[in-house]
């Protein structure tokens, strides 16, 4: 583990006094494309979480809660994920009139989301299949190595599905999903974490694997 990513050892995690994680042990490499899977309150979630909280690398995250500002268009929520990198009056330019340059960038991440047409419609006005790619799109923007993503593809059908996953694994190095799609699942990881009332009950490469083979996981 020493050379690990990410990493747990033995460790257990509560919430308001509740297990939800139990002596739970991990080791995830760079490079590696990962995807959690389990019924809903395995533990999903909770093991991102604690995956982004202990990292002290670069990490793109896509949480079921998608942080978006409403009021703002898709371009601005998009934009936001490089705010930290420039300066307040260079970030206030962009939200008054974006610049050509900004706009540039921004685009072919759009038109890989299917969202080129939407570009300067406000989030409130959206889908919730649109909304969840306006929140991926940011995370894209970032432009860092590693990609987490809670149930990034659940509010779009299996078309738009592919078309996110596949921006998603073209952009970052190290990946890790958690996904109630057991197909997508198997198709965009190489390894794949089984979790079962907050235990990991598997961990394996993809390779060779149906989704039959995660039956037990959902009984």
């Amino acid at each position: 583990m020493e050379n690990a990513l990410f990493s747990l050892e033995n460790s257990t995690i509560k919430i308001n006094g509740h297990t939800i994680l139990s002596e739970f042990s991990l080791s995830i490499e760079k490079g590696e494309k990962i995807a959690l899977v389990g019924q809903s309150g395995a533990g999903k979630s909770t093991l991102l979480t604690q995956l982004y909280q202990l990292s002290d690398s670069e990490v793109a995250l896509v949480p079921q809660e998608l942080g978006l500002v409403r009021n703002l268009s898709v371009f601005h929520n998009i934009y936001m994920g490089r705010l930290n990198r420039y300066q307040i009056y260079y970030n206030i330019l962009n939200l008054i009139k974006p610049l050509k340059k900004e706009l540039e960038k921004v685009r072919p991440i759009v038109e890989k989301l299917g969202l080129t047409d939407k570009l300067f419609t406000s989030v409130q006005e959206l889908s919730g299949g649109q909304q969840q790619r306006t929140a991926v799109g940011r995370a894209i923007f970032r432009n860092c190595p590693v990609f987490f993503g809670d149930e990034p593809v659940s509010a779009v059908d299996e078309y738009q599905a592919h078309k996110v996953l596949s921006a998603i694994a073209e952009g970052h190095e190290t990946i890790i999903l958690s996904m109630h799609d057991v197909e997508l699942a198997l198709q965009y990881s190489d390894r794949v974490i089984g979790l079962k009332n907050g235990v990991k009950v598997m961990d394996q490469s993809t390779r060779g694997m149906k989704a039959s083979d995660l039956g037990d996981l959902y009984q």
